[in-house]
């Protein structure tokens, strides 16, 4: 009696075993997701923009000459756009290796922290460009390098204020009826980021275009001293104006259809909207190091003294104000 209690116990021990072996299967991680060529793009774009601002990075640092403010500036927009490249490598990498929601949110803190640095660090350079042009005479002082410092301390602590936000809860992992196009960010938590883009496109806008009245203003000077403009002054300033234009046209191209996208779409939206409007913002931090650094001619000496060794470390390096376009 007591051998055929046994036998049936272990019958019914082993009658469960299928049960909790579906029960355990049912809790398996999820299988891995069919790769996206959208974030592939992402991915790549990420790649090219960690790449070229690597390289900016290194020669700034590499060259004790480039200490002047506008390559500090300089070097703090190229350190942002390379943590923003970097961000969206761990992004794609965490999206597709590591699937966890306390990851991807670390991630978009951390994309949103990089991409408001590089947006603050562009309007540092524009105000440093208007500076330079409205106090010419006292740009070169100890108060201005003061100037840069607070500007930039300011830039860096406001991105990472932002980008702590929906680390430090605001979020919609546990209300997705407050999800915005971009998850995990909520509606409301776009919405102040792309109202802080637009108040900072309109002040860059307003500076260009004070900027632009400095320089014809100069111009017009210039051809009262010598009684008439010259055909170079005429090309010169016609060379300035049309650079400030591209700057800023290529910085709203990039931003505002994704910005606004952020405000008038609605989480059940395709996703595609998302990434067509956002792979454009990534080309800005692309396209960054080749208006601000490729272009000078101290970058371009102090790369060819890193990599071929043409000039000798005694060459002079001749630090141009902002205002030189």
């Amino acid at each position: 009696m007591r051998k055929k209690f046994f036998a049936v116990r272990e019958v019914r021990h082993w009658n469960r075993l299928p049960r909790e072996a579906v029960a355990l299967s049912s809790r398996a991680p999820a299988p891995p997701a069919a790769l996206n060529p959208w974030d592939v793009m992402l991915c790549v774009s990420g790649t090219a923009i960690a790449c070229e601002n690597a390289l900016v990075v290194a020669i700034i640092c590499y060259s004790p000459a480039l200490r002047t403010p506008m390559f500090v500036l300089v070097g703090s927009l190229a350190t942002a756009d390379l943590l923003a490249g970097l961000g969206l490598i761990l992004n794609f990498v965490f999206q597709y290796v590591i699937r966890s929601e306390t990851v991807s949110l670390l991630t978009v803190g951390f994309l949103v922290a990089s991409f408001a640095a590089s947006v603050s660090s562009l309007l540092a350079i524009t105000v440093d460009r208007y500076l330079s042009l409205y106090n010419a005479l006292t740009y070169y002082s100890e108060r201005t390098v003061l100037c840069i410092h607070t500007m930039l301390a300011g830039a860096w602590g406001v991105s990472l204020c932002l980008g702590l936000l929906p680390v430090l809860g605001w979020n919609c992992l546990h209300d997705r009826t407050t999800c915005s196009v971009v998850r995990p960010l909520t509606k409301s938590n776009v919405t102040l980021l792309s109202a802080s883009f637009f108040l900072i496109f309109l002040i860059m806008l307003h500076l260009y275009i004070e900027i632009c009245k400095i320089v014809c203003r100069h111009a017009h000077q210039i051809a009262l001293q010598q009684h008439f403009l010259t055909a170079s002054h005429y090309v010169a300033t016609k060379k300035g104006v049309s650079t400030l234009a591209i700057i800023l046209g290529t910085f709203g191209a990039s931003w505002l259809p994704f910005a606004i996208y952020c405000v008038v779409g609605d989480a059940d939206y395709p996703s595609v909207y998302t990434y067509a409007t956002l792979l454009p913002a990534t080309y800005n931090s692309m396209i960054n190091p080749i208006i601000y650094a490729y272009r000078n001619q101290e970058i371009q000496r102090s790369m060819w003294v890193l990599f071929c060794g043409c000039f000798q470390a005694k060459v002079s390096f001749r630090s141009r104000s902002p205002s030189d376009v």
